[in-house]
């Protein structure tokens, strides 16, 4: 007996070549250096009364130690589920320090100067006449909040969320003709050339009537055509652009930057939100929209995104009717291939859709061959068309414009057509594996029919055995079709830290805090920093850097 030790053996996470051995020696080294050093930063007075006594009941070390190396007796379920003392004096800490990173970076922004852009009353009903609809209720509510930021000379930081198709476009583009009323440019960029191409073509038979040119730039645009197209943005002679990252090469110089608007947000990495707002020149910010067709859900709102103000475009313009989501096992393939027929037949446009199954766009682009291969075989009078990653700008394009023009009536695809791709006589979307899918990307994909006012499907393939994570994504796209409703469950299934992935968030992930299990902390962590910056400003600083050091620059883009 004398030889058991007196503390519970930790196992921490691993990887190839390094053995717990070797982790338990690295943290007896940090244990011993670190803990005679730390410095206690948030005063039990400044917590809800709830959790002072976990506080006051264990100093910062002995929460540490207990962590670590926990004492014979500890019990397990407690250090599982994070609700020991130790783990409740870090969470809120943990979540304190982001809390004033992002506080950090809303005061941060209070100090820099955006150009004032006033709408032009007359262009605005110039541009509402020549769009041949109306806007939503929700839609005029969110263009009026954009409009009352971009008269601030505060840089504005919006995120405009909106399900699949409730019209985020024109919103934005109202907001980009704020710039050009003002004299100053404008961008839109979106994370595929396949969606910035859509954009380009949506904002082109918007503003060229109105005597607006709107310029191109992607990585494959043509030399000539880039260089100038570069030309007339240096010297400002070009108000609009829209584009993929490529705008914000070192190339590319703004005359003068009034506003920027990036599609599909958590698609870009925050390296590139503060690369466009670094190509402003005289002390000027550009104002920021940024656009969302995956909603956030409220907890992460509250904390990853508490610098910005939000707005939801909740409501579906008229006419669009909602999917139906039918389950289907891959055994009864014979089946739904007949229904394509059929839809076919009828004059309906089809999507067979084949998800990434590898993260090789290679072996994607084989799956998807091989589909339009077996369906061109069975489906003789039937024109198959076939889209996916390895293929040329151009030939993506062809492809496209063919589906568009209805030339083809079934297009096999890759997920290339998840954002932005709108044919509205679209009506029936077969995706394969879709087991394999998060929810999200499901949803999204899923919204590229309903687009008309005919009735839509969506048909899910799924190969046996379901893991009970698939099971309850599958029963979920069945039963809704809200985006809000499918966010909040993907945030459930998933946790927060892949939800947001790393291009969401720069790089920042929670050390212990995790937001759904400590869901119920978050409303009190405001006042709580409220107190802090009160008792001891002193310790704001030291905290940040505690918790989320370096990776601070991420969250103030």
């Amino acid at each position: 007996k004398g030889g058991l030790d007196k503390t519970l053996t930790p196992v921490y996470p691993t990887t190839e070549g390094i053995s717990q051995t070797l982790w338990r020696k690295i943290s007896e080294q940090a244990l011993k250096q670190a803990l005679p050093n730390v410095q206690e930063l948030v005063d039990a007075d400044c917590l809800p009364s709830e959790l002072q006594s976990a506080y006051e009941s264990a100093s910062l070390q002995q929460a540490l130690m207990a962590l670590h190396r926990p004492e014979a007796g500890t019990g397990l379920e407690a250090m599982q589920q994070a609700n020991s003392t130790a783990h409740q004096r870090l969470i809120v800490e943990e979540l304190l320090a982001h809390h004033f990173s992002l506080r950090k970076s809303r005061d941060l922004r209070r100090t820099e100067t955006a150009p004032v852009l006033k709408a032009d009353a007359k262009l605005q009903q110039q541009f509402s006449k020549a769009l041949g609809f109306t806007l939503t209720a929700a839609q005029a509510r969110v263009n009026q909040e954009i409009e009352k930021d971009l008269i601030q000379v505060v840089p504005a930081m919006r995120l405009i969320q909106g399900d699949v198709g409730s019209g985020k476009t024109v919103v934005a583009a109202v907001a980009m003709l704020n710039a050009v009323s003002a004299g100053l440019q404008t961008v839109m960029m979106a994370p595929t050339e396949l969606l910035a191409d859509q954009h380009y073509r949506t904002l082109t038979n918007w503003f060229e009537p109105l005597g607006i040119n709107v310029g191109w730039l992607a990585s494959k645009t043509p030399a000539k055509q880039k260089r100038e197209t570069l030309e007339a943005l240096a010297n400002g002679e070009l108000l609009v652009a829209v584009g993929t990252h490529a705008l914000i090469q070192d190339s590319v110089d703004y005359h003068q930057l009034g506003l920027v608007v990036i599609d599909e947000q958590h698609r870009f990495g925050v390296e590139q939100r503060l690369a466009l707002r670094g190509k402003t020149p005289k002390g000027k910010v550009p104002h920021q929209l940024l656009m969302t067709a995956t909603p956030i859900p409220r907890t992460l709102a509250m904390s990853f995104y508490a610098d910005m103000d939000v707005s939801s475009i909740d409501e579906l313009p008229p006419g669009r009717t909602p999917v139906e989501t039918v389950v289907i096992s891959e055994t009864r393939r014979d089946e739904v291939v007949e229904r394509v027929r059929v839809a076919c037949q009828q004059g309906r446009q089809v999507y067979w859709v084949c998800p990434l199954i590898d993260e090789s766009e290679v072996l994607e682009a084989q799956a998807a061959t091989e589909a339009e291969q077996e369906l061109s075989a069975s489906l003789k009078s039937v024109n198959v068309g076939l889209i996916h990653g390895r293929l040329k700008p151009k030939e993506k394009e062809a492809v496209m414009s063919d589906f568009r023009d209805a030339k083809l009536d079934l297009l096999v695809a890759t997920t290339v057509i998840e954002v932005g791709v709108d044919v509205p006589n679209a009506s029936l979307m077969i995706i394969e594996n879709s087991e394999r899918m998060g929810l999200a990307q499901l949803h999204q994909l899923r919204g590229r029919v309903g687009r008309g006012s005919e009735k839509s499907f969506c048909i899910l393939l799924y190969q046996t055995p379901l893991s009970q994570h698939a099971k309850l994504r599958l029963r979920t796209l069945r039963e809704t079709n809200d985006g809000f409703v499918i966010a909040e469950k993907d945030l459930e299934i998933r946790g927060a830290g892949e939800l947001l992935g790393t291009r969401q968030t720069g790089s920042i992930t929670f050390k212990v805090a995790d937001l759904i299990r400590d869901n119920h902390l978050l409303p009190k962590i405001d006042a709580c920093a409220t107190k802090v910056a009160a008792k001891t400003p002193e310790n704001i600083d030291p905290l940040i850097d505690r918790w989320i050091g370096s990776k601070e620059g991420y969250i103030n883009a």
